[in-house]
């Protein structure tokens, strides 16, 4: 499975990804007057300094962040979460990721919530810290699937769950599906995202067979390569949305076909857009 703590690859293309399309959900969420809730199952610890011997060791941030820190063409879409990310940079050079929970509140109102949940205890305290003094904020030492059931169905009617697993430990594609059709049936009216990196057709064909059998509808699926097949690490990743924003699909099309163009090696990979389940 995958080298983890998340410090060692803060920052990539799958970051890249996973954040471009985190930023435009919430700020679909945001045109509406009513408030919404947010729960970040796995939230790591926040902000990542790149600068760390451990985020320095494989340097993946070069695969994603690095590439658009100078370009002058970044799409309007794009725009929101790139200004995020020079906020935790004001001098110019990254050096600073924000993770999904810094992003997030930096994209909430004063009406929304925020609940974070992370059970390494190091890292819990480190995301503590960084959020003690927001009142919007709540955090919590406590595994990510068990927050699930105990966050949900919050007051709000509204909302948006990120199920971020750090995929260290065996059959977690099938753990995903059963804890996305648990939540569910608690909470319908929310919009789930699941990341999930791509593992061979197999795993993941198994993967897109437990959703559907969930019979949960309205599901989006974006799958995101930049490194060929046969890369000694993982070429790419994928999202499981369940109910998007209308015409998501069409806007997170036009926005991942410019960043492959920017983050591709050798032109390998490409961009998958797909429902896989439909209203």
């Amino acid at each position: 499975m995958l080298s983890y703590r998340h410090l060692f690859h803060a920052g990539n293309f799958a970051d890249v990804f996973k954040h471009a399309l985190l930023t435009r959900l919430l700020i679909a969420l945001n045109q509406k007057d009513k408030p919404y809730f947010y729960l970040d199952t796995h939230a790591g610890i926040g902000r990542y300094d790149l600068s760390h011997p451990w985020a320095q060791k494989g340097r993946e941030y070069e695969s994603g962040i690095t590439k658009l820190w100078d370009r002058k063409d970044i799409p309007a879409a794009l725009k929101p979460y790139l200004d995020i990310v020079r906020g935790e940079n004001p001098d110019g050079h990254v050096r600073y990721y924000p993770g999904s929970p810094l992003i997030t509140r930096r994209l909430i109102r004063p009406i929304d919530r925020i609940a974070l949940t992370e059970l390494n205890k190091t890292d819990f305290a480190a995301l503590h810290d960084l959020f003690a003094r927001d009142r919007r904020v709540t955090v919590k030492l406590m595994d990510g699937y068990q927050s699930l059931k105990a966050h949900l169905p919050p007051k709000e009617r509204r909302g948006l769950v990120l199920i971020d697993s750090s995929f260290d430990r065996a059959r977690e594609f099938a753990r995903l599906a059963k804890a996305l059709h648990e939540a569910h049936t608690r909470w319908e009216t929310g919009t789930y995202i699941i990341w999930y990196p791509l593992m061979g057709a197999g795993v993941i064909r198994g993967f897109e067979r437990d959703i559907e059998a969930t019979g949960i509808r309205k599901v989006l699926q974006f799958e995101f390569s930049i490194l060929p097949e046969d890369a000694s690490t993982i070429p790419g990743c994928g999202m499981i949305i369940v109910n998007p924003p209308w015409k998501f699909d069409t806007e997170m099309r036009t926005l991942l076909r410019w960043l492959w163009s920017v983050l591709n090696v050798k032109s390998a990979g490409g961009v998958k857009v797909h429902w896989l389940v439909r209203e």
